[in-house]
């Protein structure tokens, strides 16, 4: 299927993604678990989370295979690959306008917002990031790696978790930080904010190099920016401002720090969607980046996605 796994399309925590054909004639993505992943349990929490969905916003799974200690998953190929590289754009590589950006962060919030309420059982993702998202050939985006989801019934609000789960960056405050609420499909809410703060500024959300200390992390910046009534400027045209505002507040409600305070991925489309006149500012997500900085130059020290 991927000739001897010739053209090698990427790389993650827990396997190798191969391009691949069926022999019917479709293009496929073929994933190849690292074999250190020796329990099989990433394997079998992707086949038995997204094997049940079946969503435009959701990478669909074709297959999978397990032999002996090979393990793999097969699924639909997504030509234009991971919104990282949309998102930081490097040399040569596809520019998206506002409104294409716009339009992929809607899909992805359905997309959650069908995991959260859509399945018979409530499916938290537990690891939406920029390398998750995967683009097909008209740049619809498709949430993908399941690999830490958990499965819960419908009607639990919190979950039992023995350890954080996630990319530190992405991470949602109470999987460290047990007194400010249960782990809930909350966390998912915030990693969707980080993610769409990023899709919003074309930038990081920490950047401890930043020229003022201000902007080191950057939701708290654009807070700042727009309390003092000042919009953050984009030189683009007015519907495009609007576009990013719209965004940028979302994000800054999806990332408050108690989970209580986030709204439900429902609420984020319908924010989306409507008027950005009648959104209102969240409270500061967080006090002073200041008191952050230490832990922003260790969480990017220590990502996942630069290891």
């Amino acid at each position: 299927m991927t000739n001897k796994f010739k053209e090698k399309l990427g790389e993650g925590a827990y396997g190798t993604v191969f391009k691949g054909k069926l022999r019917s004639g479709p293009f496929v993505a073929v994933k190849m678990m690292h074999k250190s992943m020796t329990s099989g349990q990433e394997f079998i929490s992707e086949v038995s989370t997204i094997g049940r969905i079946h969503h435009v916003n959701v990478v669909q799974l074709i297959g999978f295979c397990g032999e002996g200690s090979k393990r793999a998953l097969v699924y639909d190929f997504m030509p234009n690959g991971s919104l990282d590289k949309y998102i930081f754009p490097a040399e040569g590589t596809i520019f998206l306008s506002y409104k294409q950006m716009f339009d992929i962060s809607l899909g992805v919030a359905r997309g959650i917002d069908y995991l959260h309420r859509g399945c018979d059982m409530q499916i938290l993702h537990f690891d939406i990031k920029p390398h998750n998202i995967l683009l097909d050939e008209n740049f619809n985006p498709k949430l993908s790696d399941f690999g830490l989801a958990k499965l819960y019934p419908t009607d639990d609000s919190i979950v039992s978790l023995t350890a954080a789960r996630g990319t530190m960056g992405y991470m949602a405050p109470e999987l460290f930080y047990k007194n400010i609420g249960g782990v809930s499909y909350k966390a998912d809410v915030y990693s969707y904010g980080m993610l769409l703060m990023e899709m919003a500024g074309r930038r990081k959300n920490m950047n401890p190099f930043a020229d003022h200390l201000s902007q080191i992390y950057f939701p708290t910046w654009v807070y700042d920016q727009f309390n003092s009534g000042n919009d953050v400027q984009i030189p683009d045209t007015t519907d495009e401002r609007i576009i990013i505002k719209k965004m940028m507040i979302a994000a800054l409600w999806c990332i408050q720090m108690r989970p209580v305070d986030r709204p439900a991925m429902n609420k984020v489309v319908e924010m989306l969607e409507g008027d950005v006149q009648l959104l209102q500012m969240p409270p500061k997500p967080f006090v002073a980046p200041r008191e952050i900085a230490g832990d922003v130059i260790e969480t990017i020290r220590i990502s996942s996605d630069d290891v």
